[in-house]
């Protein structure tokens, strides 16, 4: 039976719901594709050339993204500056109402926000819903304990925070760490990620500046912003969540400066498995570690496995690699009705057409120089619309022994591909478990937790997992990275306030060109 799109959540509904929640920043389309404001100099603003963004969804084009230039955002950071210094002086039971209401505002809502991230970045709803409960749950935790977090007499920074963050998780980081920076004292301005999560990130700022918060959302060419939103003497902050390629050029325009910073890049985290039986705990893992094509900074995509339990490891992942679920993530059975829930995916497409085909190619060359293919996907099959454009999607691929010099041996493949190391040493283990660098996160699978737990103190990885994935975390949990998976300041819980505020003499946790500090994780 032909599959169909489900009532009320097509793109025009969503787009309308949005231009009705916060219509001072959307303006008259171009090209009958209406244009998203950019939140400069206090206002919303129609000024940029317009460029069409595209959903990984279906490819078609949802709205126009206004990109500045160099001198308009130079303009932006200047009078975020001014605000910057209005706003530390603002007392902190006004800045926590302040951000308190923008929560609500943003509570209110939370389905419009979840069903916009659904179409520009492809998420199924299910896993909108937690990236946009995520950043709500968490920001309130903040406004219960900032005011401890601040009794040491800390302050804000002397300027603005400037956040550069990538597409997959436009609320529970990007949104997140602004209303904690602000919370903290201090303004903040984000660049909208080209791939995606602008409509989302739009009516989110929206509601922030009715709150009367200090947000500043433009967008542009990274490469033509990158030097007035990093290197500008007004901003007091650096925050980028991305890759290592941008992350690097980044952290070497920060070299010859003292600014504050905290650069989060991927690291190919990897999963040990050594002298373990417990193959069910580790199957119901794996399982939620496809979530949204493994397109996270914290997924796991190699697995190293001892050589004797080589069999035993692929018959409990196999079966469940082959059960995992994707397709159109609004796509439904033409029963359903409105109240029904929709589809339950682990994900859909990936951010973009060419995303996907840049990774089948890394499959293809990793096969023909030695890889075996332990299990490749079809798109047959999985819950698509008739006739829709399917560019975007990829299907799971599993590869053993991929050959020293292919790309999946070295980098993350920032989608559903996992490729598999055997060993038959714990030093090899630990070796190829480290292959990368520096990792985000990394576990080992091992019935001797003991054992397990010393061969953790020797792999480059923030956080270790015994048994279990380690995630970014949430709330009071600190996060950063070893190698070069991360520079500057750690954030996380207490960590995330201190990153964003001075006071005292003490070091900061995280990774510098002088010292490395490490919290308890």
């Amino acid at each position: 039976m032909a599959l169909r799109l489900a009532e009320g959540t097509g793109w025009p509904d969503a787009l309308a719901r949005a231009v009705a929640a916060t219509p001072e920043a959307f303006s008259a389309e171009v090209d009958a594709v209406p244009a998203v404001h950019n939140l400069i100099e206090g206002d919303w603003r129609a000024v940029g050339a317009p460029s069409p963004v595209r959903t990984p969804v279906d490819n078609t084009v949802l709205v126009n993204l206004l990109r500045l230039d160099a001198d308009a955002a130079r303009a932006a950071v200047a009078h975020a500056a001014a605000a910057h210094r209005a706003w530390a002086e603002t007392p902190l039971a006004e800045r926590k109402a302040r951000v308190g209401e923008a929560v609500e505002a943003l509570t209110a809502h939370r389905d419009l926000l979840a069903l916009l991230l659904v179409w520009e970045i492809g998420k199924p709803w299910r896993l909108a819903c937690a990236d946009v409960d995520r950043a709500l749950d968490g920001v309130r935790w903040y406004v219960g304990e900032i005011d401890r977090m601040l009794a040491d007499g800390r302050e804000p920074l002397p300027g603005p925070v400037s956040n550069i963050a990538s597409w997959n998780y436009p609320m529970s980081v990007l949104v997140h760490a602004e209303l904690v920076q602000l919370l903290a004292g201090n303004a903040v301005i984000a660049k909208t990620p080209s791939q995606g999560g602008a409509v989302c990130l739009t009516v989110a700022h929206a509601l922030m500046r009715r709150a009367g918060l200090p947000a500043t959302l433009l967008s542009g060419g990274g490469e033509e912003l990158s030097e007035v939103l990093v290197r500008a003497p007004e901003i007091g902050a650096v925050a980028f969540v991305g890759g290592r390629s941008n992350g690097g050029k980044v952290a070497a325009a920060l070299l010859d400066s003292d600014k504050r910073h905290f650069i989060e890049q991927e690291g190919l985290n990897a999963w040990g498995i050594w002298n373990f039986s417990q193959w069910d705990l580790l199957a119901a893992h794996l399982r939620k570690g496809f979530e949204y094509g493994k397109q996270r900074c914290t997924a796991y995509p190699r697995f190293v496995v001892q050589r004797d339990l080589v069999d035993e490891f692929l018959d409990m992942y196999l079966p469940v690699v082959r059960s995992i679920r994707f397709g159109h993530p609004l796509a439904v059975e033409q029963e359903w009705r409105a109240g029904d829930p929709l589809p339950e995916l682990d994900f859909g497409p990936l951010i973009s057409a060419a995303k996907a085909d840049e990774l089948r190619r890394k499959v293809d060359e990793a096969v023909r120089g030695g890889a075996v293919p332990l299990h490749r996907g079809k798109l047959a099959g999985a819950p698509f619309l008739a006739g829709q454009d399917t560019s975007a999607y990829v299907a799971p691929a599993v590869l053993l022994a991929p050959p020293g010099r292919s790309r999946l041996m070295h980098a993350e493949p920032f989608g559903p591909v996992d490729t598999i190391v055997v060993v038959d040493t714990t030093d090899e283990l630990l070796a190829q478990m480290n292959a990368s660098n520096g990792a985000l996160v990394a576990s080992l699978a091992c019935d001797d937790e003991d054992l397990a737990g010393k061969l953790a103190v020797d792999l480059q990885a923030f956080k270790v997992g015994i048994n279990k994935p380690r995630s970014r975390g949430d709330r009071e949990e600190p996060f950063g990275g070893r190698g070069a998976s991360w520079k500057g300041a750690f954030v996380g819980g207490d960590l995330l306030v201190q990153a964003v505020t001075q006071g005292g003499d003490e070091r900061l946790y995280g990774n510098f060109p002088d010292y490395s500090r490490y919290p308890t994780t």
